[in-house]
């Protein structure tokens, strides 16, 4: 189970995109404002999406309150 760390841009209107970046990092853009947990739902559908795994595959394992956050991704 590959751990990836992401960096997420909610209300983004360039979104839903995401970019790797130099370090490995994902960078993803979403269009969803971070309020209630709108963003980092939004972050895992593109990231189940990204991935071609369901969104049950996808599990916010750290920084639910952060920009900073790492998914735990079933593959």
């Amino acid at each position: 189970m590959p751990t990836v760390r992401a960096t997420i841009k909610p209300n983004s209107k360039k979104g839903p995109l995401v970019e790797v970046q130099d370090d490995g990092a994902l960078l993803l853009y979403v269009r969803a404002p971070a309020v209630e947990g709108k963003a980092n739902k939004a972050a895992i559908e593109l990231l189940a999406e990204h991935y071609g795994v369901s969104k049950s595959s996808v599990r916010l394992s750290a920084g639910a309150t952060s920009r900073f956050k790492r998914f735990d991704i079933d593959l």
